[in-house]
């Protein structure tokens, strides 16, 4: 079964049952078409009185990446790519939730679940997925292989889009458990997860479903309730890390925490202020030299982009914040999520740091919170969007994190 696009250019997607039902993705030539007709009327604002980026996008970075978009990228070659992999859709909890699941070749494959983040999407893991689950291609052990699962948080991508208030990370974190253990009858299993994907791996960890065996994120959510009365200099390093975050990156947070429904109009209408909206966070979070396009390719963050339109998801994505940190707290970011959960979580846990992350914490804030972290690890390169920079580093780290908790996995 193939997706097709409405009137509007949002795609329309095949029902979700309670068996999953699979489809490819295809997006009709009359989106794209009239995506390239609303780039091409866009009304540009006058250019930033500084230098760089730091009123934000720069009109030059800016158009250059509106004209590759128009002229020089193909979405078909995203389509493509995707439609590589299995896709399927299944309702749980009264919504449809996409999935990707991609199954080894070798029998004592492990299960592992990844889950993205905002402004990412299950593209961030299209490079790894390969190499997780046929790592013998790619230098590694056929021990070292997994069954992949990449779900697309609900509001985002091919997942409904909720019509109702309540889809936090922790009811999320149900519905991962739901789609692993009954839809897809894995009886043993691990977790991974970065951005809102690290909190709903969190949540995960702290509601212990049956089966989930160990979990690991490259954004670890561990925050002192107190702050240190003498902090080392790594401790300093990181409440340095929260503070430039609140004081000079929150601005996105800020809005979308509190009122996503009016940026909402912007992302879902325009094109323009959708790119601009992300790209900025390609810039800010990656690690880069200046330039996103130092760290990711023009077609990945185009890949991401456009599939962001042609879902019509960049309000919904955007209620996500509401939802998890803004209808709750009120304040800015998954640092609060993390002061705000305060109980540990006995899980065996596992992090790698990568040094263009927005945030770094030490490894004795981990132990605090994590009684039984396994695993913890910093590497030279890479940033917020992990595995979409650094895929080879990416599956790496997680052949090296859960090798403890191979066994026989056979029998699923």
């Amino acid at each position: 079964m193939s997706a097709s696009s409405g009137p509007a250019g949002a795609l329309l997607l095949p029902p979700a049952t309670e068996r999953p039902v699979p489809f490819e993705i295809h997006v009709p030539q009359a989106a794209i078409d009239d995506l390239r007709l609303r780039l091409s009327l866009v009304r540009w604002p006058d250019r930033e009185t500084v230098d760089g980026w730091s009123q934000g996008v720069p009109l030059a970075a800016a158009q250059s990446l509106v004209d590759t978009w128009i002229h020089g990228y193909d979405w078909r070659k995203c389509e493509a790519r995707l439609n590589r992999f299995q896709h399927f859709r299944t309702a749980i909890d009264g919504i449809g939730i996409h999935f990707i699941h991609a199954r080894s070749p070798h029998p004592q494959a492990l299960p592992i679940l990844l889950t993205h983040g905002w402004p990412g999407s299950v593209l961030e893991f299209l490079d790894v997925i390969e190499r997780l689950t046929d790592p013998t291609r790619f230098g590694g052990r056929a021990e070292d292989a997994f069954h992949v699962v990449v779900p697309s948080i609900p509001g985002f991508g091919f997942s409904d889009r909720p019509t109702a208030p309540g889809w936090n990370p922790v009811r999320i974190a149900r519905a991962w458990a739901t789609l692993i253990q009954e839809r897809l009858g894995y009886a043993r299993w691990v977790a991974q997860g970065g951005d809102w994907g690290s909190a709903i791996t969190h949540a995960m960890a702290s509601q212990r479903p049956a089966g989930l065996l160990a979990a690991h994120v490259n954004l670890p959510l561990v925050v002192p309730a107190i702050r240190p009365a003498n902090p080392s200099e790594e401790e300093r390093q990181a409440l340095d890390d929260i503070e430039h975050f609140l004081d000079q990156m929150a601005g996105y947070a800020d809005q979308m925490n509190t009122r996503p429904q009016t940026i909402g109009y912007a992302l879902n209408d325009s094109p323009l202020s959708l790119a601009m909206w992300m790209y900025e966070k390609f810039w800010e979070w990656t690690d880069n030299r200046g330039r996103p396009e130092d760290a990711l390719t023009r077609d990945q963050m185009l890949d991401d982009i456009s599939l962001y339109w042609f879902t019509g998801t960049g309000a919904s994505s955007a209620r996500l914040y509401w939802e998890g940190v803004g209808s709750t707290i009120r304040d800015n970011g998954f640092f609060s999520s993390a002061r705000a959960s305060s109980d540990p979580i006995d899980l065996p846990m596992a992090a790698t740091i990568f040094p263009a992350e927005t945030f770094r914490p030490p490894r004795a804030w981990a132990e605090a919170a994590w009684p039984n972290l396994f695993y913890w690890n910093t590497v030279d390169h890479g940033g917020h969007f992990a595995a979409f920079e650094q895929p080879e580093i990416f599956a790496g780290e997680m052949w090296r994190a859960f090798s403890a908790f191979r066994g026989d996995a056979s029998r699923q």
